[in-house]
């Protein structure tokens, strides 16, 4: 009986878990790899930075992912990849032999060469992340609430993507409808929520009249949008723009542009822009016939796409059947992406929704499909439970303190 095709899968993202799921019952032998136990579902990061989930709401452990499918699971760092007798190799030690591997890590915040920006700003890009963030943000809150004190907090975010919309308006209901209630000792206008974008617009993938309604609601909400306007360098305590001007900031949080991972660079695969790997059409590393690259850290030729879960995942799944379609003596085939639109939330009640069709959608209609769409993916029916009550919580009882979720775990 001949050995079975071993399957090596880095990364339990979008990406990677559905490649994972559609190699299963294909007779091949699949391990997936990953630094941590769980699975992360970045796109709620900012409801945990703002203690409005737990951070296990957004965890699905990686060894039910794996059972699920008839796999493996090895945690552990890969540290490099000899492609020559086709290993990767773990920080721990050990060595997995593959026929087909998948690098679908993710990425990390790109800083652009910004001076202080990767020292004094904190990234979402990973579960420690949205912890510190909530941390740090609550340490600061209750610093203002001593008796005597009277220090503004500031608080900037960069970059006007989904991202940073979302968080920036968060942080602004934060403020306007719960601090009165769980620290009433603070003027909600000691509070400043500023979002910095470097182009003419947020949102820059939307249609024209949605991206105005964003601007909109966060401006009605209180934060200050600053368009077209370039940061100089990031310090501890502020933020120096461009034509000189300072922003007084205590957090400062980077969310434009993104990066491949430090390590991705020591493997000796060729990398483009921001350090993301180059891939042909069909997914598979360039130079390469047995490594393929899904999801972000993936830049195909001449071909970007957008950093979204919708890319991963169709990503994903045509690694998984190009896998088996060679495993099967067939040609791989190209890929091809198929947009299913963008939405964005702005806070309660308010979000975007751009569709291909040219639907567009605003307000509360599609706040509802937004919920209910990050519902449907966030894996595990109890995470899925758990999130929907405590964003329910959030939103019914913020005015009278409750809905402020903090201690649930460390960063680290």
């Amino acid at each position: 009986m001949a050995p079975k095709s071993r399957v090596v899968i880095v990364g339990a993202g979008f990406a990677g878990l559905t490649a994972l799921n559609r190699l299963a019952g294909s007779g091949l032998a699949v391990t997936l790899v990953d630094r941590h136990a769980y699975s992360t579902f970045q796109p709620l990061l900012y409801q945990v930075a703002t203690a409005g989930l737990t951070s296990a709401d957004v965890a699905y452990p990686n060894w039910t992912a794996v059972h699920k499918a008839r796999a493996m699971f090895r945690k552990g760092e890969v540290t490099g990849i000899d492609t020559q007798v086709r290993e990767v190799h773990l920080a721990d030690g050990q060595r997995l032999g593959y026929d087909y591997l998948v690098l679908a890590t993710g990425v990390s915040a790109a800083f652009f060469g910004v001076p202080g920006a990767a020292d004094f700003s904190y990234s979402l890009y990973t579960r420690p992340d949205s912890i510190k963030l909530r941390n740090d943000l609550i340490a600061e809150l209750e610093k203002r609430s001593m008796p005597g004190s009277t220090g503004r907090l500031g608080i900037t975010i960069v970059g006007g993507g989904a991202t940073g919309v979302e968080l920036a308006g968060t942080l602004a209901e934060l403020r306007n409808i719960a601090l009165p209630a769980s620290f009433p000792t603070i003027d909600p206008k000691r509070m400043c929520v500023t979002l910095v974008e470097l182009g003419p617009a947020l949102l820059a993938p939307f249609s024209e009249h949605l991206r105005e309604y964003a601007k909109r609601q966060l401006v009605a909400r209180g934060v200050d949008v600053r368009l077209e306007t370039k940061i100089d360098r990031v310090e501890r305590d502020r933020v120096i723009l461009a034509d000189g001007s300072e922003l007084a900031s205590d957090l400062t949080v980077w969310a434009a542009g993104v990066a491949g991972q430090e390590w991705i660079g020591k493997l000796g695969l060729p990398t483009g822009k921001g350090g993301r790997v180059l891939t042909a059409a069909d997914l598979r590393v360039t130079g390469e016939d047995a490594i393929f690259a899904a999801g972000d850290i993936g830049l195909i030729e001449d071909t970007p796409l957008p950093q979204l879960a919708q890319p991963a995942i169709q990503q994903g799944r045509h690694v998984a059947d190009q896998i088996r379609r060679i495993a099967a003596g067939k040609p791989a085939q190209p890929f091809s992406y198929h947009d299913k639109g963008l939405m964005a939330t702005i806070g309660h009640r308010s979000a975007v929704v751009d569709l291909p069709s040219k639907v567009r959608v605003k307000g509360t209609l599609a706040w509802l499909a937004w919920l209910g769409l990050h519902l449907i993916y966030l894996l595990g029916g109890r995470n899925r439970i758990s999130a929907l009550v405590n964003l329910s919580w959030r939103y019914l009882t913020w005015s009278r303190g409750g809905g402020v979720i903090i201690g649930d775990d460390e960063a680290g």
